[in-house]
């Protein structure tokens, strides 16, 4: 695992077990050139579907694959948005307890229509495209994710941005 590896100046790919940073993707990610940044994050949260009682999830990735899925999610969301400053994917592995962050998304740009279409970009073709797995602990018991569906490739990913 590449915790916190660069892929270039302008982007921020990474596999992680420490908590993500959000406050420090954001200030890596204003530029003198971005009158936009857009942070999302998907956190830990105590339902799944059909599972009330949820209390931690684990995360697993085919990490080779998974930060090569995660660089084509760039490399996608800059040639759809050219005028995107820097992104940052940056996903964790490992045991999440509730309300901790296991995906960040971060994407700045000169204008927030950008900023913000290119970051739902990008969240929604990685949750379609990266080898990463979820496994469910409640009060039940643990199993992998209700509802998964195939991984698709970058480019047959995200129809979140019709018509673009």
């Amino acid at each position: 695992m590449h915790e916190g590896s660069a892929i270039g100046a302008d982007d921020h790919i990474a596999l992680q077990r420490d908590p993500i940073a959000s406050e420090n993707l954001v200030q890596w990610a204003t530029t003198t050139a971005s009158g936009a940044v857009v942070c999302f994050l998907g956190v830990v949260r105590d339902h799944a579907d059909g599972r009330d009682g949820v209390h931690a999830m684990t995360y697993e990735a085919y990490e080779q694959q998974a930060e090569r899925a995660l660089r084509e999610v760039a490399v996608a969301a800059r040639d759809r948005w050219p005028d995107v400053q820097r992104i940052a994917l940056v996903h964790r592995v490992g045991e999440l307890a509730l309300s901790e962050a296991s995906v960040a998304v971060v994407v700045s740009s000169p204008h927030r229509d950008v900023a913000f279409e290119a970051a739902r970009y990008c969240i929604d073709t990685l949750k379609e495209s990266v080898p990463i797995w979820k496994q469910e602990h409640w009060s039940g018991g643990s199993d992998w994710a209700l509802g998964e569906t195939p991984i698709k490739p970058v480019a047959r990913a995200a129809s979140a941005t019709p018509g673009i």
